[in-house]
């Protein structure tokens, strides 16, 4: 192989010498990312309640797709076991109205992160 090799997964930084202060003690450096800006209103707003909105929404997504994937399991249930048909016609409803919940609760959170992108400084939606 040749000296450059294949650098895939290991991207190492040369380790700096750290530097010290008058008194002997170690001079520490952070690049702490600013996150929150204010807008011209005087609220603040923050990247990290998109991000936050955008997991809420993820969330609810598979919550969604949980409660539909249930619902059409006790449909299969009630035609398969008629003894308990109505039990299972029951509990499909249920299903089926926390998937509708659980959409509905998505389109909302899709909503505040379009909001909170918009307080940010992206595109406006409306």
């Amino acid at each position: 192989m040749s000296d450059r090799g294949l650098h895939l997964f290991h991207h190492h930084k040369k380790q700096e010498e750290p530097r010290y202060a008058e008194d002997g003690s170690v001079i520490v450096e952070t690049t702490d990312v600013d996150y929150t800006q204010q807008t011209q209103d005087g609220v603040t707003t923050s990247r990290l309640e998109v991000d936050k909105h955008k997991r809420h929404e993820h969330i609810g997504e598979a919550a969604a797709l949980a409660a539909g994937t249930y619902a059409l399991y006790e449909k299969h249930r009630a035609k398969k076991d008629p003894e308990n048909a109505h039990r299972h016609k029951v509990e499909e409803e249920i299903a089926a109205a926390a998937a509708v919940g659980a959409g509905g609760y998505v389109f909302h959170e899709h909503h505040e992160k379009k909001h909170a992108k918009e307080a940010e400084g992206g595109k406006k939606h409306h």
